[in-house]
């Protein structure tokens, strides 16, 4: 049985909201934590963060919410190597990026500021000055809306999401509804004995604690994360909700891997071929088929048939293996 996770929810208006759908209070207790992790990793203010996921995904009611996990309606553009899924913006059928969980979209929101240089004069503001931040991404054109910055504002300051940039709490009501959450059913409501009024897709989040232990990262486009002390194949998979069976496959792994021998684990299926940038690789002393295909984020039985290597084969130093195709 799946560990429940409580979950305060205050019931009250938000934008376009109807009923059964998470409010705008709601949003800020599920994902302020977030927002002051970010904050404190690159400097964004909590409260700008809380105030552009309320008004890009609708209090995380939006398709691009609910489907593609996407909080901050952040498209595409040329160096996307992730998953996409297409949405009617300024124009039809446009791309935007699809995280497999919300918190990947919190930090990747962060992560897409503070590299776009568009956005570097941002950075030189203080992190509670959150009137000059929303004018600044205004100006830096993050929205076409000419009142995206007042609109920014104005959520902030109605719900004084503005204490959260000097480590206070709103003073606003945090009580109502108490929910637990459980991976399988979503959102049921304590005191509610019909269904559930508020209810998350599977994959919507890897926890709904957004101080799980592990930062995921990218190889090949693929995320993974890196093995600390004391993580067992079984708690890793059971942070990120798979099933062991699942996680070992992702890695090309069986049951007898020994967890304490490997670095870093995929949490998705590695892809079919290495990254363009990378053609051929050049084996090093100690390096196996696995090792190769791990530090490149290629399936195991793909490098094999790109190098015409049966299961048993194995490869010496020197050898020049194919990671993208067989030629």
């Amino acid at each position: 049985m799946h560990k429940l996770l409580i979950i305060t929810i205050l019931t009250a208006t938000c934008i376009n909201a109807i009923a059964q759908k998470i409010t705008r209070q709601g949003y800020v207790n599920l994902y302020k934590q977030w927002a002051i992790t970010e904050m404190n990793r690159v400097g964004i203010p909590a409260s700008i963060t809380l105030a552009q996921g309320i008004l890009e995904s609708e209090c995380g009611n939006s398709r691009l919410a609910i489907e593609g996990n996407n909080h901050f309606g952040i498209k595409c553009h040329s160096d996307w190597t992730g998953e996409s899924i297409y949405h009617d913006d300024d124009r039809n059928h446009e791309c935007f990026r699809k995280y497999t969980s919300a918190y990947d979209s919190f930090k990747d929101h962060s992560d897409f500021l503070r590299e776009k240089s568009r956005y570097s004069n941002l950075f030189k503001l203080d992190h509670t000055d959150y009137k000059s931040w929303a004018y600044g991404l205004k100006a830096a054109g993050y929205a076409t809306d000419p009142q995206y910055a007042q609109k920014l504002i104005t959520i902030i300051e109605e719900m004084g999401l503005e204490a959260y940039d000097t480590g206070q709490t709103p003073a606003t009501a945090d009580d109502a509804n108490h929910y637990t959450y459980d991976i399988n059913n979503g959102y049921v409501a304590e005191n509610d004995t019909e269904k559930p009024k508020l209810r998350v897709k599977k994959n919507a989040l890897y926890s709904i604690n957004p101080l799980h232990e592990h930062t995921v990262d990218y190889n090949n486009g693929v995320k993974y994360i890196t093995v600390m002390n004391g993580d067992t194949f079984v708690s890793i998979a059971k942070e990120f909700h798979l099933l062991v069976s699942e996680l070992l496959a992702y890695n090309d792994l069986d049951a007898t891997a020994d967890i304490n021998q490997i670095k870093y684990l995929y949490i998705r299926a590695k892809k079919n071929r290495a990254h363009p940038s990378c053609s051929t690789h050049t084996v090093q002393k100690g390096e196996t088929v696995w090792s190769i295909s791990h530090k490149y984020g290629i399936k195991l039985r793909k490098l094999r048939r790109f190098n015409r290597l049966s299961t048993f084969d194995t490869v010496t130093e020197g050898q020049v293996l194919n990671l993208r195709s067989s030629k």
